[in-house]
C-alpha cells in the first residue's frame, strides 16, 4: 500500500490538496438551496510499478448544518482502485466541517493489497525485489480554532501491516501501530478545496509507545507549509509547498517514506526509501477553461535514514506536466 495509500491520502483526505482540481464546492455556491452535491470522479493512473491503475470515487459535499453559513461544505465519499498487477484498495474518506468552522474533523479508513518493490543492496545480488503489502488502517483526527486561522486539536491512528518479500531476501512480517496525534494548523486559505491565495501551515507529532501496543517506541513529525498566489486576475494558480516528514526511533519498513507522489512527482519506482524526507517544490496551474486546465511543476527532495547509505542526503529533482 505504500504506492496506493498516498493517492487516497493526498488527494482525498490530506488537508493540503496539494494537486486538486477545482471542487464542486465552487459550484455550490450559487445552490444555496441545494444541500448536497453528489458527485463520481474516474480514476485512471500508469507507473512502472503499479502499471494501469483504475477506479471510481463517488463522493458527496454537503453542509452538515444547513444554517451554518460560515462553514465549508463537509466532504464524505469511498475509493475502489484496481490495478494490473493485482494491487488493489478500498477507502472511506471524510472532512467534517461545523459549529460556524470553529471545529474540524476528520476519518480515514482504508484496506487493502499492494504489490510493489523496494531497493535492496546489502544481500548477495543487489536490486529491485517485489514485496506484497496487506494493509488496514484508520486516522481520526479533531480539531478546535484557538484563535482566529488557528486550529489544535488530537488523533488516533492505527495500521496493520502484513508484508511478504520476494526470494525471502527479508522474513515475512506482521506489523500493527497505534500512534496517538497533537496537530496544529494555522490556514488564512480562501478556500479549504481549491484555494487561489494564502497559505496554510500545518504540524503533525505522532507517538508511538510501547505501553499502548507498539512493538518498539517511534515517533513522527509531519510538517506541511503550502502557500497560494493568484495569478492572471486570479484565472490561475502559483502554489509553492515545503513537506517534512522526520522519524525517530524505530520506524517499520512499511511505515518509512518515499520519494515520490506529492514530494517528489515522478519517482515511482520505490527505489529512494528511508526513515524521513524533505521536499521544496513550486507549481503553476493554467485554467483555460472552467473545467479544464494546465499544470507545470518542478521541485527537489532529499531523504535519510535509508537501507542504503549513499542515497541519504542525495538532491533528488523532479519535473513535469499535466492536464
Amino acid at each position: 500500500m505504500q504506492k496506493i495509500l498516498p493517492f487516497i491520502i493526498i488527494f482525498l483526505w490530506s488537508s493540503g490538496i496539494w494537486s486538486q482540481t477545482k471542487s464542486k464546492d465552487s459550484i455550490a455556491k450559487s445552490k444555496a438551496d441545494k444541500n448536497i452535491d453528489f458527485n463520481v470522479m474516474p480514476y485512471l493512473n500508469y507507473n512502472r510499478t503499479l502499471e494501469f491503475m483504475f477506479g471510481a470515487i463517488p463522493m458527496m459535499m454537503y453542509k452538515v448544518n444547513k444554517a451554518d453559513t460560515i462553514s465549508p461544505k463537509s466532504l464524505s465519499g469511498i475509493s475502489a482502485v484496481y490495478s494490473t498487477n493485482k494491487s488493489y484498495f478500498i477507502a472511506s474518506f471524510n472532512k467534517w466541517y461545523f459549529k460556524e468552522d470553529t471545529w474540524r474533523g476528520q476519518l480515514f479508513f482504508a484496506t487493502g493489497d499492494q504489490n510493489a518493490q523496494f531497493y535492496a543492496d546489502d544481500i548477495d545480488v543487489p536490486g529491485f525485489y517485489d514485496y506484497s503489502t496487506k494493509t488496514t488502517m484508520v486516522n481520526f483526527s479533531i480539531q478546535r480554532k484557538v484563535i482566529k486561522y488557528l486550529y489544535a486539536g488530537i488523533g488516533y491512528a492505527y495500521a496493520h501491516y502484513n508484508t511478504n518479500y520476494q526470494d525471502n531476501v527479508e522474513p515475512t512480517s506482521v506489523t500493527h501501530t497505534n500512534g496517538l496525534q497533537l496537530n496544529m494548523m494555522y490556514d488564512t486559505r480562501d478556500a479549504v478545496y481549491y484555494p487561489t491565495k494564502g497559505s496554510k501551515i500545518k504540524l503533525r507529532w505522532l507517538n508511538y509507545p510501547e505501553w499502548f501496543g507498539n512493538d518498539v517506541t517511534a515517533n513522527k513529525i509531519l510538517s506541511e507549509y503550502n502557500t497560494y498566489f493568484p495569478m492572471r486576475n486570479g484565472t490561475d494558480v502559483l502554489a509553492a509547498r515545503f513537506a517534512g516528514k522526520f522519524g525517530l526511533g524505530t520506524i517499520a519498513f512499511e511505515q518509512q517514506v518515499t520519494i515520490g507522489n506529492e514530494d517528489i512527482r515522478g519517482y515511482s519506482e520505490g527505489k529512494y526509501r528511508g526513515d524521513g524526507l524533505m521536499a521544496l517544490q513550486g507549481e503553476y496551474r493554467y485554467n483555460f477553461n472552467k473545467r479544464m486546465g494546465l499544470v507545470g511543476f518542478a521541485g527537489v527532495a532529499t531523504i535519510y535514514g535509508s537501507d542504503t547509505k549513499s542515497f541519504d542526503w542525495g538532491l533528488y529533482p523532479g519535473a513535469g506536466v499535466g492536464y
